[in-house]
């Protein structure tokens, strides 16, 4: 039985960790409600709370900036706008496997094609096999 591996982009990744951390900060902030009888402890997780939804502001601004870096593409899938950072990344709508580089293209997806010194090990073992 073949398996397919559904890929995410990296934009809705990064945004999905942002989410996270805003729950994680209510989540925190709502252990100091439950012991506001020690008041160090519920003054300590209300802080601590603030931090991880400080740090979630933080991430979506950072993910904005890189956004509007990232090109705009069309997904050949499902033919809807999608935005890519790197060389390989994913459609946030369809989860198809995309690269930018022609080099790359109908070979096996892997996320380490974005760092340059991974990809120049490919290729140079793709040329060594010719």
């Amino acid at each position: 039985m073949a398996e397919k591996l559904v890929y995410s982009s990296k934009i809705n990744k990064i945004r999905s960790f942002a989410l996270i951390l805003i729950f994680v900060g209510f989540a925190v902030m709502y252990g100091g409600l439950l012991s506001k009888s020690i008041e160090w402890l519920m003054l300590t997780l209300f802080l601590l709370g603030l931090l991880f939804i400080i740090l979630s502001c933080v991430v979506y601004f950072w993910i904005g900036l890189l956004s509007t870096k990232a090109v705009p593409i069309m997904c050949p899938s499902c033919e809807k706008p999608t935005k890519m950072l790197g060389k390989v990344d994913a459609c946030m709508h369809c989860k198809q496997p995309l690269t930018l580089d022609q080099d790359l293209e109908g070979m096996e997806f892997d996320e380490k094609y974005n760092k340059k010194k991974y990809r120049n090990e490919v290729k140079a073992k793709m040329k060594n096999d010719q």
